[in-house]
């Protein structure tokens, strides 16, 4: 590749390029194969290597080059931390790249807002520094390859490649067939970024413990007073949910080790949240929840006793905004949990009452992507009814909205002016482009129940991007995924700028990640 050579650990010609002039793919290609024999050294239980490739990774120019893109390009980018500080020209760019040193770096204090929770609470989030974000993203791209390694095989939160779709997809699997497990303990972790052991941390986490203490001990600004962090790692830091990972990895492992095959046992988790299935309520009560408790508690954390259960099948438990339960034909059904139907709806209603002015095209801007983004990941659950629900609620609180506008105006009037008939359907609400012609000219209220569903394609257990044994694979998925959307283009190709609206993809949920 011209401009480039072909070391790892990044060419001295590398630094001479402009940040719109790097071959991002030859830094993409170099970092991977750094992270792929740190993979292969812990697989071999070659830590001592591990080690060395770590430190390579890190002192890698390649690797800070790609550590600042992640950091100038995700959706924080243009919020600054307390030295109010953030990199907009590419000259900025590639002197924070070249600023990357683990020689002097001292954590700056994280900006601390918060952010509305969905029980009406609040969830503190840490705003690092840019260079911290930047010295964070290096240092994961060293971790990582670990932390996919050696993460339980039915961990799918915060892991490349893995959805809450294949979460959902393997409580369907350990839980479908006549004897299948009866009892499900539902788990939950009481404040688990806040609370981690920093003692745990420093001596568990394979990663350059110097740098790591500085940001666990960093604290945070709030109130123009600085407080300082005994405990936790905050939500907001870039590599905070991969420490989480690594700090909840062994759980099921520990659980089978203590379980027999008669128990029925299966852990599945997704970040702090997590289900395990046992035969009977005994098991799950003497046996799994205690060794759950004492797992927890060496790493500083507990359980959340008020959203920690112990539920039968036929009565069915949320997780991950889905509902699952057996009902008494012995039918599994996984779908919609009415509390996330319930808090969609109230969201959407909010948007269509708190714009009672706004022109037609701009409320359907707003409307379809909460609206397809919300089918989508559904898609793959027994939701048509719930789809069909939906829509009709949406339709009436838009048809209020209508009367509120026009209170003087007749049914068949504010009818032709908002509702068109297409295909089958005669009462699809419609805007009008301006300076467009034909079917081009006419933007329409995404309609939920048109999202076809699908059964998703689980994950497999053992399957990593960091394995060369899986590259096929995970190929071959994201092929799948591709083709996929091409036929749900085809087929939405006559419902015209309802699916890509803005120029958006339809995501398919779970094999796009």
């Amino acid at each position: 590749m011209t401009g480039w050579t072909k070391s790892t650990t990044g060419a001295s010609s590398a630094r001479s390029k402009t940040w719109n002039n790097i071959d991002w793919k030859s830094v993409e290609l170099n970092v991977h194969r750094l992270q792929m024999r740190i993979a292969k050294a812990i697989r071999e239980n070659n830590y001592g290597k591990a080690k060395s490739l770590q430190w390579l990774l890190t002192h890698s120019y390649h690797s800070k080059l790609s550590a600042v893109k992640r950091v100038a390009k995700n959706r924080g980018c243009k919020t600054p931390g307390v030295d109010g500080i953030v990199w907009r020209t590419s000259d900025e760019k590639v002197s924070a790249a070249k600023s990357l040193k683990r020689k002097g770096y001292q954590a700056q204090p994280l900006r601390r807002i918060y952010i509305p929770k969905k029980n009406g609470k609040k969830r503190p989030l840490g705003i690092p520094t840019m260079r911290d974000r930047a010295m964070q993203a290096l240092h994961l791209l060293a971790l990582e390859p670990i932390a996919e390694t050696t993460a339980d095989k039915n961990a799918y939160g915060f892991r490349q490649k893995r959805s809450t779709a294949d979460a959902i997809e393997q409580c369907f699997k350990s839980l479908a067939r006549k004897n299948s497990a009866q009892w499900i303990l539902e788990g939950d972790i009481k404040a688990c970024f806040d609370t981690i052991s920093h003692q745990w941390l420093l001596e568990k986490v394979p990663t350059d413990k110097v740098v790591l203490s500085k940001w666990l001990a960093a604290g945070y600004v709030e109130n123009q007073l600085l407080y300082e962090t005994k405990e936790g790692t905050p939500q907001g830091g870039i590599i905070s949910p991969t420490l989480m990972t690594m700090t909840l990895s062994g759980l099921e492992s520990l659980v089978n080790k203590i379980s027999k095959p008669g128990d029925k046992v299966n852990v599945i988790s997704y970040a702090d949240d997590f289900v395990i299935t046992g035969a009977t309520k005994e098991i799950l009560e003497h046996k799994i929840k205690p060794t759950v408790s004492a797992f927890l508690q060496e790493r500083g954390l507990k359980l959340s006793q008020e959203k920690t259960f112990i539920t039968h099948i036929e009565n069915g438990f949320d997780f991950l905004g889905f509902n699952v339960r057996k009902y008494s034909n012995g039918k599994l059904f996984i779908k919609p949990s009415r509390k996330n139907v319930n808090t969609f709806l109230n969201g959407i209603r909010d948007i269509i009452k708190s714009n009672p002015t706004i022109r037609t095209e701009s409320i359907i801007r707003l409307l379809n992507p909460k609206i397809r983004g919300w089918a989508n990941y559904y898609r793959h659950v027994v939701a048509k009814d719930t789809f069909n629900k939906v829509d009709f609620h949406i339709f009436n609180a838009l048809r209020k909205w209508i009367m509120r506008r026009h209170p003087n105006k007749s049914a068949t009037w504010m009818r032709n002016k908002y509702f068109r008939p297409l295909g089958s359907r005669n009462w699809i609400f419609f805007a009008k482009i301006p300076g467009r012609v034909g079917n081009k000219s006419m933007l329409h209220l995404f309609n939920a129940a048109k999202v076809n569903i699908r059964r998703h394609v689980k994950v497999q257990a053992a399957a990593t991007p960091f394995d060369s044994a899986y590259e096929t694979y995970f190929v071959k998925r994201e092929r799948q995924a591709k083709e996929l959307l091409k036929t749900e283009k085809k087929w939405l190709s006559g419902y015209p700028n309802i699916a890509l609206l803005n120029n958006e993809k339809c995501r398919i949920t779970g094999l796009v990640n």
